[in-house]
Parts: C-alpha cells; sequence; structure tokens
C-alpha cells in the first residue's frame, strides 16, 4: 500500500467515527425534545417529570398475600337428630331387620330400640324445636313428634359432632322432657284502630288481588315497586276484618300529604272451596296523589318488595 493511500484511511477513519458520534447525539437531542413536546401536550405535571433529574424508578409494591375466608360454617346437628329420632320411633325390637331400624342403628350404633307392638302408631312428624351446644363438640338436640291423634310429645336426643363440624353420631338414647315453654309475647306496636276508608279499602283490595288474582296487583303498588302475586291463587276471596296501624295518620280521615308511611296489620278472612281461612298481613303504605300505595309486604324472612 503507498503511502498516500495509507494517510487516507488513517484521516477517514476517525472522521467516521465522529460523524456516527454526531448523528447519535442528534438523535438523542430529538428523542429529548419530542420527550417535552409530548409532555407539554400532558401537562404540566408531566412536563415536570419529563425534565426533571435524576431520574426516579418506581419499584412495584410486593403483592399482598391472599386471604383465605372461611365460607363454610359447621352444620347443624338439628337435621341429623331429626332422622335418627324419626327412625328410632318408627323401629321395634323385634323387627331390628326393617329399614326404619337399620337406619337408626347405623346413625347411633349400640343403642337400644324400643320394644313395641306392631299396634304402636308411628309419629305423623318430627320437627327439632330447640339445640343447646353443650361442650365444644357435644349437643343436645330437644324435638316434638307429633302424632295423627293429637298428643305431642318431646324428646332430648345427645349428639356427638368432629371437631370440623361436618360428621356427628348419637351418643345415646332419646330421654322424653317436657316441652318448652310459652314466651309472653311483646306488646303489639300495632294500637291505632283504622276506620272504614280509603286506607282499608287499600289494603283490601291489595290483599284480594295478591291472594285471588282478582284484579292487577301492580295498580295498588307505588312507582318502583315490584310484587309478584301468589301463584296459583290459592283463595277465591279475601276480605280484611280490621285494620290496626303503628302511626296516628293512619285514622285520619282523608289520605295526607304525599310521602306520607304507614305501617298496618291486616287481619283478614280467606275462603277457599274448602272453607274459611283467618290469615294475617303487615304492610307499609304510602301517600301519593290522593290515594294509599302498597311500599312494602312483610313476611317471616324480611320485607318483599321494597323500591329499586
Amino acid at each position: 500500500m503507498s503511502p498516500a493511500k495509507q494517510a487516507t484511511q488513517e484521516h477517514t477513519t476517525p472522521a467516521t467515527a465522529s460523524g456516527a458520534r454526531l448523528q447519535q447525539m442528534r438523535r438523542r437531542v430529538r428523542l429529548g425534545h419530542l420527550g417535552v413536546w409530548v409532555a407539554v401536550a400532558a401537562g404540566p405535571i408531566a412536563l415536570a417529570l419529563a425534565t426533571a433529574t435524576p431520574s426516579t424508578v418506581v419499584r412495584a409494591a410486593p403483592a399482598a398475600k391472599p386471604t383465605t375466608v372461611n365460607t363454610t360454617a359447621p352444620a347443624s346437628p338439628a337435621g341429623y337428630a331429626t332422622v335418627f329420632l324419626n327412625a328410632w320411633l318408627r323401629s321395634h325390637a323385634d323387627g331390628a331387620s326393617t329399614a326404619q331400624a337399620r337406619l337408626a342403628q347405623s346413625i347411633a350404633p349400640g343403642i337400644e330400640l324400643p320394644d313395641t307392638s306392631n299396634a304402636q302408631p308411628d309419629p305423623a312428624s318430627v320437627v327439632a324445636v330447640r339445640t343447646a351446644q353443650q361442650t365444644g363438640t357435644t349437643w343436645t338436640v330437644t324435638l316434638a313428634a307429633q302424632y295423627d291423634d293429637g298428643r305431642l310429645r318431646y324428646y332430648a336426643v345427645p349428639v356427638a359432632a368432629d371437631r370440623a363440624g361436618s360428621s356427628f353420631t348419637v351418643t345415646g338414647g332419646p330421654g322424653v322432657v317436657s316441652g318448652p315453654g310459652r314466651a309472653q309475647a311483646p306488646k303489639s306496636p300495632y294500637a291505632v284502630t283504622v276506620p272504614e276508608g280509603e286506607l282499608s279499602a287499600a289494603v283490601t283490595e291489595f290483599l284480594t288481588a295478591y291472594l285471588t288474582g282478582t284484579g292487577e296487583v301492580s295498580r295498588y303498588l307505588a312507582p318502583g315497586v315490584t310484587l309478584a302475586p301468589v301463584s296459583p291463587a290459592p283463595y277465591t276471596s279475601a276480605e280484611a276484618q280490621q285494620v290496626f296501624a303503628v302511626e296516628k295518620t293512619a285514622a285520619a280521615e282523608k289520605v295526607p300529604a304525599d310521602g306520607t308511611k304507614v305501617r298496618v296489620r291486616a287481619p283478614i278472612e280467606a275462603r277457599d272451596t274448602h272453607g274459611r281461612w283467618p290469615l294475617s298481613y303487615e304492610l307499609t303504605l304510602t301517600a301519593r296523589s290522593g290515594r294509599w300505595e302498597v311500599t312494602a309486604l312483610k313476611s317471616g324472612a324480611g320485607t318483599v318488595g321494597g323500591a329499586r
């Protein structure tokens, strides 16, 4: 290689490297300007973050450990004791091979069966009326056995459970006990007698539509309240005997101002092809445009038909 060509290469290489570095710097400047303009478009806070130095590194927080929620409650021994007593009362010592006797002995191994004649009547129903936990794993279940002749007899059945409350066994024979006493009922809050008028008529007409299918239930409901009638309709007629209320405004001759609410209890007489049925309902009604509208029907499980 000639000295002239070698000199040319020595001068060309640094120039090429310098040009590459210059192009990289220009690209960085352009990207920096672009980031600033994007930040300006995004707002002052983004601009401050884009131009601030040094840059801040944000680390993600460690994920929290999931919390385990036990939604399975221990089962009640009442149903287990009910099955046992029902089978035990239908068993006989001389018929240990019957289905009821085998069932009773499978639930309570070693428990002696009753020694009665086949003429002994079987209970019409067996219902648990009280469950008392004696220790962490032992229970006493009181059950009522009702017979077709009107007799009512109470039994106490001891039951043991595992620590998880998922397995049970009867640990002893049933014992006949006295029934629970009758509690004193609290004073009724429905102390206001509602005279015949708009309110009592609204209650009767609503319950007639609700129980007999005569008329539309929706016409007696406040806006936003939904309540389906009993289907199929169980009765042919329903009439309120007397309506009682909690609020004194329920006894007014005229419908009060819009938004006035009253709570009422309505004993009614319902009839079907078999006879007369005395029933009772608790309702909430609200005044609107000179008429009473049903806003809620109270049942044993809560309030049905509330506003949406």
